[in-house]
C-alpha cells in the first residue's frame, strides 16, 4: 500500500457514494439523510497502479447532534492516520459554517488536503466551486459522486500530494503478526514467546496503541513478532484513545508472513473473531489459530477436541488453518507456536512441480466430473501454479462461467489432499485456453 487517505466533510455531502466510488464496491451505507455513516470504515483503493488504504468517516457539523462528540473523535482518529484527506463539499448547497469548521480543523493538521466539491453533476452548477476558495484549501476540484465525474482527477490529486514512501528496513526472519480482538492476551503471549516484558500486560481493553516489531531468534532461527492493537468491531467503539486503530492491525498483517489468530478459550467464539481473522484470509496469510486462556476452562478428556470442532464449525473458510491450544499466562504448550509456524510459510512457499499438478487435476476430473450447467460442463485442460504465498494456481478451462464455487471447492480439497498446504490459503484462477 502506497498511503492513506481519509474522507471528511459535514454530514449529507455524499462522502460515502465518493467512497464506495474510490473503491470500486459498495462498502459505505447511502442514505438520503445526515448521519448515516458513525464510525470509520475502511477499504483499499487503486489508481494508475499505485494502491491505497482509504477510511470514510461521519459527517462533522457545529449544531448539536446525536454522536457528534463521538464522531468529531472518530474523525480526528482518521486525519491522524491519513497522509492525504479529501474534504468533500456539497457544490449544490453551497459553502456552510460546518465547511468553514472542517476546513480550519484539516489546517490545523498540516496534512495536504485535497477540496472536492460535490453535486457538480453538469456544466450548470460548474460556477458554484469557486466560493470555496474561500476555504484556503487550494483549488477546489468539481465532482459528481453518482456519475463519477472528476474522481479522477481527485485520486491524480491525493497521489502527487502523498508523501513518497519511505523504504523500510526489513527485519531478516519470518514476520509473524499477533491478531485479535482486545484482551484475548495478545500482548501476554508475545511476552511469553520473547521469553521478556516487551510488551505493557494490562486487563484494560487497548493498551496496545501500535504495533510493535520485536525480532528475536529461537533454535538458530530468525523471527519479527508484531504485537497489534486489538481489532474491535468498529460500529461499538467511541472512544477517542483508540488511536491505535484497525487500520494499523491491517499494516502489520499485510506485512506479515504468518498470522497468529488468538481466540480468549473462557470468552469462546464471538462473532467480530470472524472478522479479524477474515481480515488475514483476505491477505492471503497463513494462519495459525491459537486458542489462549486455556488453563482457566474446566476440562475433560473430549474438551480439546469439542473446542476444536466449535472452531471448525464457526470458522469454515479456515478449514486449513491449525489449532493450537496454550495459556500464555503459564507457558502451557506456548513453545509448540513456533515450530507450527515454520509448517505454515513453509507450505505457503510451496512449488509442485507442473506434470504433478496436471496429473491431480486430471484425475480429479475423471473420479468427479464437474456438474452440467444449462447442457455445459466445465473443462480444465490445463493447471499451473503461477505464484506462492499464498500459492496460486491458473486452470486452463473451455468457459471459467462454468466453474461453480463447490467444484472449486472440490478441486482445492483435492490438491489439499494430495499436497501439504496446511496453514495456507490457496487462490484458483479459471480462464479461457486460448485458442492456437
Amino acid at each position: 500500500m502506497s498511503g492513506t487517505i481519509a474522507i471528511v466533510g459535514r454530514p449529507n455531502v455524499g462522502k460515502s457514494t465518493i467512497f464506495n466510488r474510490i473503491a470500486g464496491s459498495r462498502v459505505s451505507i447511502v442514505e438520503d439523510m445526515p448521519g448515516v455513516t458513525r464510525d470509520r470504515i475502511y477499504a483499499s483503493g487503486e489508481w494508475t497502479g499505485h494502491t491505497f488504504h482509504l477510511i470514510d468517516t461521519g459527517g462533522i457539523q457545529l449544531a448539536d447532534q446525536p454522536y457528534q462528540e463521538e464522531i468529531r473523535a472518530q474523525v480526528q482518529i482518521a486525519i491522524e492516520e491519513a497522509d492525504v484527506i479529501i474534504m468533500v463539499c456539497n457544490g449544490k448547497e453551497g459553502m456552510s459554517e460546518d465547511d468553514r469548521y472542517i476546513a480550519g480543523m484539516l489546517q490545523r493538521s498540516r496534512k495536504p488536503v485535497v477540496l472536492a466539491v460535490n453535486q457538480i453533476d453538469d456544466d450548470s452548477r460548474l460556477m458554484n466551486i469557486y466560493e470555496f476558495y474561500a476555504l484556503g484549501l487550494g483549488d477546489p476540484i468539481a465532482v459528481s459522486g453518482v456519475h463519477g465525474i472528476g474522481i479522477g482527477d481527485v485520486l491524480d490529486a491525493c497521489l502527487a500530494a502523498m508523501p513518497e514512501e519511505k523504504a523500510a528496513e526489513e527485519t531478516e526472519g519470518i514476520h509473524i503478526a499477533v491478531i485479535g480482538q482486545p484482551n484475548v492476551g495478545k500482548s501476554s503471549l508475545v511476552n511469553k514467546i520473547l521469553h521478556e516484558e516487551r510488551s505493557i500486560v494490562s486487563n484494560i481493553q487497548g493498551t496496545t496503541r501500535d504495533a510493535i516489531d520485536t525480532p528475536f531468534e529461537y533454535d538458530g532461527k530468525k523471527y519479527v513478532i508484531v504485537d497489534t492493537a486489538g481489532i474491535r468491531k468498529r460500529g461499538k467503539v467511541w472512544e477517542s484513545v483508540e488511536k491505535y486503530s484497525v487500520l494499523r492491525a491491517m499494516r502489520a498483517i499485510e506485512r506479515c508472513d504468518c498470522a497468529l489468530f488468538l481466540i480468549d478459550a473462557q470468552a469462546g467464539i464471538r462473532e467480530q473473531d470472524k472478522h479479524v481473522a477474515g481480515y488475514a484470509a483476505e491477505a492471503g496469510k497463513p494462519i495459525v489459530i491459537v486458542v489462549n486462556k486455556w488453563d482457566a476452562v474446566e476440562k475433560n478428556e473430549k474438551s480439546m477436541q469439542e473446542f476444536t470442532e466449535k472452531v471448525r464449525n464457526e470458522f469454515v473458510y479456515l478449514s486449513y488453518a491449525p489449532v493450537v491450544f496454550v495459556s500464555a499466562k503459564t507457558g502451557q504448550r506456548v513453545d509448540t507456536i513456533l515450530p507450527v509456524v515454520d509448517h505454515v510459510v513453509e507450505n505457503a512457499g510451496r512449488r509442485i512441480p507442473t506434470n504433478i499438478l496436471n496429473q491431480v487435476i486430471a484425475d480429479t476430473q475423471v473420479t468427479t466430473p464437474a456438474p452440467a450447467r444449462n447442457g455445459k460442463r466445465f473443462r480444465i485442460y490445463y493447471a499451473t501454479q503461477t505464484s506462492v504465498a499464498p500459492p496460486t494456481f491458473v486452470l486452463s478451462c473451455n468457459e471459467p462461467k462454468l466453474m461453480h464455487f463447490t467444484y472449486q471447492r472440490f478441486i482445492e480439497n483435492s490438491l489439499r489432499n494430495a499436497f501439504d498446504f496446511e496453514g495456507t490459503p490457496i487462490r484458483i484462477i479459471a480462464r479461457r485456453k486460448i485458442s492456437e
